[in-house]
């Protein structure tokens, strides 16, 4: 099994409260093999009653395809001086309107002070049509992008402002500066290790940690062990030997 760490408030212990986050613990227990992304996902394991022998940590999959594609962003076109790249997609933050609008009007106002890019999910720019906010009001809105043009904007932002788990994991290889809209974070290590700060439900903080960034003062952090695009081949090397 490919691990994921559970979801945690940052600096607290691990939430039970998804379905996603039962199956994943009621998976664990069953498998005979769990293959781990970094030290804290062998912790809570442990933790958890599994056998250290079952464990093996190899690195992120998901950073083998980042590591293969990234030389094709050298071609692909970046937005030219600083921005905020943005994503927001998780019911959390959209599907009420009343918050969807409370972030809409602070991306607005960060894009006063660095032009904000915005490649908008189809479910978020359907619900900011049904709130009367899908005026840009200076927002650089985009369509969804291909994942080698998305990775080209990640890699050369300013900062990242995201509710996406993924990209929490790809901004700490890039070392890149990502703001996340959540009071959670199944990616802990992005935080203890990496560049991202979680920011929870606070947009006043959403600004703020902004403008620190936007003065030169924002987390770069450092890239985890073994997040060195060969993630898979320890997979495979392990299977293998049985």
């Amino acid at each position: 099994m490919l691990y994921r760490t559970p979801a945690v408030r940052h600096g607290a212990v691990p939430l039970r409260l998804s379905p996603e986050e039962i199956n994943r613990v009621v998976t664990d227990q069953v498998a005979d093999v769990l293959f781990t992304p970094s030290e804290d996902g062998d912790t809570n394991l442990r933790r958890e009653g599994v056998e250290s022998e079952k464990i093996h940590r190899v690195g992120n999959v998901m950073i083998d395809t980042l590591v293969r594609l990234l030389p094709a962003t050298e071609i692909s076109n970046g937005m030219p001086g600083r921005y905020a790249l943005v994503t927001l997609h998780r019911p959390s933050n959209v599907d009420s309107g009343e918050r969807l609008r409370e972030i809409f009007r602070a991306l607005q106002e960060i894009g006063k002070h660095v032009e904000v890019v915005f490649p908008v999910h189809p479910r978020t720019r359907q619900r900011l049509a049904e709130i009367g906010m899908d005026d840009a009001g200076g927002l650089r809105l985009l369509g969804p992008l291909p994942y080698i043009e998305f990775l080209a904007l990640q890699k050369r932002a300013t900062v990242v402002i995201t509710d996406s788990g993924g990209v929490q994991e790809e901004t700490t290889f890039l070392q890149v500066p990502c703001l996340t809209l959540r009071t959670t974070t199944e990616r802990p290590v992005t935080v203890s290790m990496g560049s991202n700060v979680l920011i929870g439900e606070d947009v006043e903080r959403l600004k703020t940690e902004t403008a620190r960034v936007l003065d030169g003062q924002g987390k770069r952090g450092g890239i985890p062990p073994l997040w060195d695009g060969r993630a898979a081949e320890r997979v495979a090397d392990i299977v293998m030997k049985g």
